[in-house]
Order: C-alpha cells, then structure tokens, then sequence
C-alpha cells in the first residue's frame, strides 16, 4: 500500500493560520493529534521546506503533505511482560520497567512500551497511531508509574492536565552525596544542550522553564534518597538539576561524570552491577478524565534497586 500526497495553495482568506488548524478538516477523517505528529516526523512541507505546528501559513505558501499507508510504519502488538496496577476502560495504569522504550522512534522499530500495550490492553484509539496511547514519558532506563489513555477523550482530557501542570508527579533518586539544605526547590531553565545533542543543559540557547523539589528520604553511606516532585516534566529534568547541585544520581552516566573514581574498590564492584540511573516514578497522582475523581498510584522500588540498597548497607 503506497503513501498518499496530499497539497493545498494557501487562499488570501486562509492567512496567519496555525498550519495544523489549517490542515485540520481538510484531511477527512484525520485528528489534530494526528497531524501534529505528521509535521513533527517531518511528512509536510510548506513551501518545499519543513515546518513546525506552530508555523502561521501565507498567501499562496504551497503545503504539501506525505501521509504514510504502509502498516510497516505503525506499531504492532508484542507479547512484552507489562505490570498492570489498574485498569477501566478509559485508562490503564502501569508500572514501566527499566529499560523499555516509550515508543517507536529513530533507530527504534518494536518492542516499546507501546507494543506491549497493544498486546495486552488492545487496539487504542487516541488519534495518534505511532504513539496510541502515551500522554506522557519516562526515560528508557527510568522505571515506575505511568498513565496511559484508552481512547480520545481520556488521551485530551489526561493531556491537558499534565499541560496545565495539574499531575501531581514523585519520584525517588538516590544520588551522591548530602545534599544541603536536605529538602528545597530547584529552579533552572533547560533546553537541549548545543555541543551535545543526546544532552540536556541549562545551556543551551532555547530553555524552558524546569522546577524540580526534593527533600531527604534516608542517607544510605555515601549515597542520599532523594524523593523528587517536579512541576514540569522536561527531558531529562531530574537528572540535569540534581546534577547541576553536585549531587547527581547514582548509577547516571550521561550527567553522572567520573564518580565512581572517588568510591572505595568494594562499592565501585556493587556499582557495576547497577546498569541504569537509580530514578524510579514512585507516585502518580491525576482526575479521572471520566468521572473527574482524584486518583492516586504507587509503584515500589523494583527489585534491582532494593538489592542495590542492600549492597550499599552491607558495605
């Protein structure tokens, strides 16, 4: 099945438009969500070039879109373990494992968290078929709990609560050092770092407001449990500010620097058997998109990291 091109001439009448409320009802069938996510994958052209949602069309600008109908593009269903903590059928909350991918994306073509949805939830119709499902995300490495949507209603109305900062968002960390004080607020804008890419940093020349509380938990040796509640969910964030303190999170490469160096050789071994960041989504907490109903979950520690904290006990 070939992709099908689509193409519209800007009319005077149709000027200072957003290009995705432009195209909007004239791909019958398609939802907003849906052609945000085509712009974003870079399937429509304005003028020959690429442009983002927010772009205000001109006369005569000639846009061009490339809608893909190949079934090879989209997500298929795979048997992937999934913890389901509670489930209605307008939404279904999960306990994500470290080291499962959100979704589909560059270099990644199956076993996401999305493949293991569809086979254990179903078909989700929430408009965005590369994405069915996801209002939000947690790193690949980063494990806990998550809200998925199970149809449009619940996919806008959960979004919008996150895009009004209305999700009550907490996480454990554990990270290096004491931090002083033991609990307080930090707030510094984040963006994507210009020398590094794979990289965020309050650097860079494009930054979004980022805030991030911590308060102290239990000391563990050299080692502070951190429980973490953010305001904004920017890539990374948590990583980026406790690092920016001097206290960044265990077992974090990309933000870590050279920590390790500093431990004895009896922790550096306890180390290497910890392969991820010890960051986890412990409580998650949102209205019911449906009833409107407060709804609190919580995941524990996984395994992994009880048996870390042990190790570092016993050292």
């Amino acid at each position: 099945m070939s992709d099908r091109i689509e193409s519209w001439t800007v009319p005077p009448d149709a000027a200072r438009i957003r290009l995705d409320q432009f195209l909007l009802g004239r791909i019958p069938g398609e939802s907003r969500s849906q052609i945000q996510n085509w712009i974003r994958r870079g399937y429509l052209l304005v003028n020959g070039k690429k442009a983002k949602t927010g772009y205000l069309t001109r006369p005569d600008d000639r846009i061009s879109i490339t809608i893909p109908k190949s079934p090879a593009d989209l997500p298929s269903p795979e048997e992937i373990p999934l913890d389901i903590l509670y489930e209605d059928p307008d939404l279904a909350v999960i306990d994500k494992p470290a080291g499962l991918v959100c979704h589909i994306g560059a270099g990644v073509r199956s076993a996401t968290l999305v493949n293991a949805l569809l086979y254990h939830l179903g078909p989700l119709d929430t408009g965005d078929p590369i994405r069915p499902g996801i209002v939000h995300r947690l790193d690949k490495l980063t494990s806990g709990v998550m809200v998925i949507a199970k149809n449009t209603r619940s996919h806008r109305a959960l979004s919008l609560q996150f895009k009004n900062r209305l999700v009550k968002k907490e996480y454990l960390a554990l990270v290096y050092g004491f931090p002083s004080p033991d609990q307080g607020t930090i707030d510094l804008p984040i963006g994507r770092d210009p020398h590094n890419r794979v990289k965020i940093s309050s650097r860079a020349r494009k930054r979004r407001s980022a805030i991030t509380h911590y308060s102290l938990e239990k000391s563990y040796g050299s080692f502070s449990l951190l429980k973490i509640r953010i305001e904004t969910g920017r890539t990374h964030q948590i990583r980026v500010h406790l690092s920016h303190k001097g206290h960044p999170v265990v077992g974090d490469n990309l933000y870590g620097g050279k920590r390790e160096s500093n431990l004895t050789p009896k922790l550096a071994r306890i180390m290497k058997e910890l392969h991820r960041p010890f960051l986890h989504s412990h409580k998650l907490s949102f209205l019911h998109p449906a009833s409107g109903g407060f709804m609190t979950f919580t995941a524990p520690l996984p395994k992994e990291l009880e048996l870390f904290l042990e190790m570092v006990c016993s050292v």
